[in-house]
């Protein structure tokens, strides 16, 4: 946190920067979903839990005097949300050394419903997460623009060597795939009709005659699945740096109503034919979306991110980061229910300080 800038002047200064920010990671730790309960947990804490902090004792009486909720209220609002989010995802990768295997990373935007008011659109933000779970990066969308131009500062300073990029089909941007081959990175991009070129030229393969790389069935969630996967190695695509194209089939068959429905996914990458198997492929196609079910899905559900009406400044921005470490932290720590780990973590002052190294 001693990485976050202090904006404030430095006359009546009565606590310590780094404390109250740390103080309000470890209450949404904790399961604090607003500024109020960021606040009550604070107020609540032990001494001993507000000395590890960072929180300085009267001179005069040797007591710690908790900060009040309106003053955790303005510094938050005051925060730089890209020096917090750098310093969190800094801090994930930290705190847990990556999984071995090639690095994957999934990138997706979100809006924060709730921060919309009468005079001034909601808040949206981008996110790069790493498969398994791990928040590397995020970046606030400018208001009047939509996620394209924020890709690239999002990955800026995250290591991307011999990483793999899944995204959806609104990032499959011929800059993008140039500026991930330059920064030695591969991608996976969905191709749609909204680049009908590229999508008639892939689609119109012989599919018919290519071997199938990888098959899986399942049955979950009332519903059974199969999903085929073919992969096919071009010379000339009007794609950057594009190796193969890749096809997707998928039936999904209601258990409850017998409905049949088949739907066909195409996509090219810029990964060489050999450099992955295609077991690791379909794990990586489906794996974009677990940033969905365990990122946005979770700070919707368990925290109630779209039923927030925070809108102050970067409240909303800086909120969701410090939800983003509160999962990552969880994850690092074995759990898969978020919502029963910030209960479990939320009966003692202590556990949040213990996952966060304090003690």
């Amino acid at each position: 946190m001693a990485t976050v800038p202090d904006p404030r002047v430095r006359r009546g200064i009565r606590h310590p920067w780094t404390a109250l920010l740390t103080a309000a990671a470890a209450a949404v730790l904790a399961g604090a979903a607003s500024i109020t309960a960021i606040g009550e947990w604070v107020a609540d804490a032990p001494q001993r839990a507000l000395a590890l902090l960072g929180f300085r004792p009267d001179p005069l009486t040797g007591l710690i005097r908790p900060p009040h909720a309106t003053t955790i209220r303005l510094v938050l609002a005051a925060a730089d949300g890209d020096a917090l989010d750098r310093a969190i995802g800094d801090f994930l990768q930290e705190r847990k050394a990556p999984a071995p295997g090639r690095k994957v990373i999934a990138v997706d935007g979100k809006t924060l419903r709730g921060s919309r008011t009468t005079k001034q659109r909601a808040t949206s933000l981008i996110a790069a997460m790493t498969h398994d779970g791990q928040v590397l990066a995020q970046r606030q969308i400018d208001g009047k623009s939509n996620e394209i131009p924020a890709f690239a500062p999002l990955l800026e300073g995250l290591d991307l060597t011999g990483a793999v990029i899944t995204a959806d089909a609104l990032h499959t941007q011929h800059d993008h795939a140039s500026y991930l081959h330059e920064r030695g990175a591969h991608y996976l991009a969905v191709v749609k009709k909204n680049h009908p070129g590229l999508h008639q030229k892939v689609r119109r393969l012989p599919w018919r005659d290519v071997r199938l790389d990888h098959y899986e069935r399942a049955r979950a969630h009332h519903r059974e699945e199969i999903r085929r996967l073919k992969t096919a190695t071009f010379a000339h695509l009007d794609y950057p740096h594009a190796r193969q194209a890749l096809q997707v089939v998928r039936w999904r068959r209601d258990l409850g109503t017998g409905r049949l429905t088949i739907e066909r996914i195409y996509l090219v990458t810029s990964l060489p034919p050999g450099a992955a198997t295609g077991s690791e492929l379909a794990a990586w196609i489906r794996g974009h979306w677990l940033i969905e079910n365990q990122l946005h899905h979770v700070r919707d559900r368990t925290f109630r991110e779209d039923a927030s009406k925070i809108c102050t400044r970067h409240l909303p921005r800086v909120m969701a980061g410090l939800r983003n470490l509160a999962i990552g932290v969880h994850r690092q720590d074995g759990h898969t229910n978020i919502a029963a780990a910030l209960r479990r973590t939320g009966r003692d002052h202590q556990r949040p300080l213990t996952a966060l190294g304090l003690t």
